[in-house]
């Protein structure tokens, strides 16, 4: 496969070329869409939507019971997810996460009774549909003689998620620009029961074929977080599921969506899943220029500017009150239709000021 189908059958599957009818539809088909920024992640599922959705669009699946949540799913990375597939995810790699996180848990004095004691005071504040925001959950910490300085209440607050005792739900509102919260709520009240694979582990490998393929079992081991075993047990329980269309590279057996008619240039989010969540990330951006976008050394993933495929540059905008209705603005590696980038990031400004 030449790299110019190659890009152009992720681009498809990923559904920025054959847009979802909805923002639930379009999180659904990419089962986790990688959120550390929010209105990052949030932007990442509405430009895979058909129309215009708006950041307010999206806010409404996270106020719906059983809609999008926001949790570490994998590799201690917070994605958005249907509400309804975050428990079988887990149950492929919590276990994996929470044993990375044992060495900064011992190093901030966090052991087994905290996590107990935090547990239960924060089910007891969660109790009959309750919701509380970060600060609140952090006063709970204390109110059950737990110090939550130093990081140790965000440690606390992932190591709980990872079991199921708190999930990010509905935004909290914000004067003057988009908001970057969540409610802290009890998935056991705020997520309805749903039928859980026969096999997650395999289920997983098939999803992520289906919204990121053609990809590989190493493309599939980096983005799930697990090893290389692991990774090759899921391949062997997807079976004819997904197809081998080269040597290494699967797609879904599943009949791919239809392309249809979409603008040139798309200007996506930080932590892109179309340039992130693959191994080698030469396909849609030219090795000379990946060090511009990412990750950095602390981490951080630049928004990406997308002609037919290929990564030409990268942009900036800021949320902050007051300067989130300003344009944002690109850095452009090369050549580049410029009238086509700016409605690419006109796009962008009407989703986070709508």
């Amino acid at each position: 496969m030449d790299l110019a189908a190659l890009r152009a059958e992720r681009l498809r599957a990923h559904r920025l070329r054959s847009p979802a009818e909805s923002v639930t539809a379009a999180a659904a088909h990419m089962t986790a869409t990688q959120a550390q920024e929010f209105w990052g992640g949030r932007w990442a599922v509405a430009a895979r939507t058909a129309g215009t959705p708006t950041l307010r669009d999206v806010d409404a699946a996270f106020a719906q019971p059983g809609g999008l949540v926001r949790s570490w799913t994998q590799r201690g990375t917070l994605h958005i997810v249907p509400a309804a597939d975050l428990s079988w995810m887990l149950s492929v790699t919590a276990e994996r996460q929470a044993r990375q996180y044992a060495g900064n848990h011992r190093g901030l004095g966090i052991d087994a009774e905290t996590l107990v004691r935090a547990e239960t005071a924060v089910r007891a504040a969660l109790a009959g549909g309750n919701r509380i925001t970060r600060a609140e959950f952090a006063a709970v910490l204390e109110g059950a003689g737990i110090d939550p300085s130093r990081m140790r209440g965000n440690h606390i607050f992932s190591a709980l998620a990872l079991r199921e005792v708190v999930v990010l739900g509905p935004v909290v509102p914000r004067e003057g620009g988009p908001t970057r919260d969540q409610y802290v709520v009890a998935p056991a009240e705020w997520i309805p029961h749903g039928a859980r694979p026969a096999d997650p582990l395999a289920e997983l490998f098939v999803r992520y074929i289906r919204g990121h393929g053609p990809a590989g079992i190493g493309d599939f081991g980096w983005w799930a977080g697990v090893p290389k075993g692991v990774s090759q047990r899921a391949r062997e329980g997807a079976g004819d599921r997904v197809v081998e269309v080269e040597d290494g590279l699967f797609v879904s057996a599943e009949a791919a969506p239809a392309s249809t008619s979409v603008p040139p240039v798309l200007a996506l989010p930080p932590f892109e899943e179309y340039y992130l969540s693959y191994l080698d990330r030469s396909t849609p951006c030219a090795p000379e220029f990946t060090r511009r976008i990412g990750p950095s050394m602390n981490g951080i993933v630049k928004p990406v500017l997308v002609a037919d495929g290929e990564i030409v540059g990268v942009w900036s905008h800021s949320v902050a009150v007051g300067k989130h209705h300003l344009a944002p603005v690109p850095e452009l590696f090369g050549d580049a239709d410029a009238a086509e980038v700016e409605r690419a990031l006109a796009r962008f400004g009407r989703f986070i000021t709508g």
